[in-house]
């Protein structure tokens, strides 16, 4: 274990699984006391005992970012488990496969509710708590290629990302001078459960044929000539939640194996 990040408290929402998991899991591995965040308990606590299992340090807690009760909680356990916050990863959101005519105002509800209101709740009490504590802060958000283009068959899911891109932007400038910074990050095609919902969208919709060939078409085209995994992203967290990046903010990171150039 190295200390690149030795004794720096660390939210990763949506850490139960998937890219969450594995960027958790990547934080604790150089010293980071990780709070395992997520709406499914279950899965919360196993990724936080396998973090304390390899040695780590960590504390799991459910969490529903759309409240603002729960988030609040959730960060209030942090604080008081590993001695306040320095870091919050917003990672947690959900995605739907809809032909644009077909998109429903409950669609467009749900899906920008966990991926726009729910980012926005957890970077406002993150603030709070920043702003409190008075040694600043990183929100580090997980926005996706998404919010770079749109994709006709997820726009919806695209608007939620091109918005935790904007909100990403907007608090970089409101709170520079409080030495809090903002970035995100932008994942391409990552073989995670998520994808498989994505996959499974367009099959169901009539837009493929056969499970994995949505995943498929979309890694077809990229540069490196494979479809990410969830580990692929871990660098890009560590270096993000470290001093290493203390002098930037507002910025999208594309780590998509060379899909979107922007």
């Amino acid at each position: 274990m190295t200390a690149e990040l030795e004794g720096r408290s660390i939210i990763v929402t949506g850490a139960g699984r998937g890219i969450g998991a594995a960027m958790a899991m990547g934080l604790a591995a150089q010293g980071a006391k990780v709070t395992i965040a997520d709406i499914d308990p279950d899965t919360a606590e196993e990724t936080a005992e396998a973090i304390r299992s390899d040695g780590g340090v960590a504390v799991a807690s459910q969490v529903n970012v759309t409240e603002r009760d729960s988030v609040k909680e959730m960060i209030a356990r942090t604080a008081e488990a590993h001695g306040g916050l320095d870091v919050i990863f917003n990672n947690a959101g959900i995605a739907q496969t809809k032909p644009f005519l077909s998109i429903t105002e409950e669609d467009w509800r749900r899906v920008l509710d966990v991926n726009g209101l729910g980012v926005l709740i957890c970077m406002q009490e993150a603030i709070h708590r920043f702003v409190d504590q008075g040694r600043g802060g990183k929100i580090i958000n997980t926005a996706s290629i998404a919010g770079k283009q749109g994709y006709e068959p997820l726009a919806h899911y695209c608007a939620s990302k091109f918005g935790v891109v904007a909100l990403t932007q907007a608090a970089a400038r409101a709170f520079g001078a409080q030495q809090i910074t903002a970035n995100c990050i932008c994942p391409g095609v990552v073989a995670t459960e998520m994808w498989k919902v994505i996959d499974k969208g367009f099959k169901d919709e009539g837009l493929t044929s056969r499970e994995n060939e949505a995943f498929e078409s979309f890694s077809s085209g990229i540069l490196l000539g494979r479809p990410s995994v969830a580990d692929d992203l871990v660098g890009i967290a560590r270096f993000l939640a470290s001093p290493a990046s203390d002098y930037m903010t507002g910025q999208s990171l594309v780590v998509d194996g060379g899909m979107v150039f922007v």
